[in-house]
């Protein structure tokens, strides 16, 4: 006795390999697109490059205007001091939630004849305020009182 297998219709393969590479080349032009969708967005002051190490202590506030443009905010502690403020956050796929990077804020001080006393560059490191030239945490007083609330601020969505 023979057993008779059915055959497929001449062509079968022929049709079905072009279907494949079509399903093959689609998703791999969807892999490629969700890739390329993640955006980062800088909110607020862009320091440019070079510019505080432009600015040497001592330096008049006209100078520092000149080199950093203006401020987000000044305060008067003891003198005066311009705060820059920025944020970094990204977005990895459209349509979520950014997610903070980074954020700075610039501060220069100056004393009663509007001279440059100090430069600190402070971020949030491990929870915590922390100025990025000095390499240390400032401690409580006036000025930490005065940069929780802008990193707060900056928080906020």
């Amino acid at each position: 006795m023979t057993v008779s297998v059915p055959k497929k219709a001449p062509g079968y393969a022929a049709t079905r390999r072009p279907r494949l590479r079509a399903t093959l080349a689609a998703t791999l032009v969807c892999a490629v697109m969700a890739g390329c969708t993640g955006e980062t967005f800088q909110k607020g002051y862009i320091l440019p490059p070079g510019a505080l190490e432009q600015i040497q202590i001592g330096a008049s506030q006209d100078q520092v205007l000149i080199v950093m443009g203006t401020p987000s905010t000044v305060a008067t502690l003891n003198g005066e001091v311009f705060y820059y403020i920025s944020q970094r956050a990204e977005r990895k796929v459209a349509f979520m939630q950014q997610s903070v990077i980074d954020q700075r804020v610039i501060a220069i001080y100056f004393d009663k004849n509007r001279q440059v006393t100090r430069l600190a560059n402070y971020g949030l490191k491990d929870g915590k305020i922390f100025d990025f030239i000095s390499r240390t945490t400032p401690t409580s007083g006036q000025e930490i009182s005065y940069l929780a609330p802008l990193f707060k601020l900056l928080s906020a969505k």
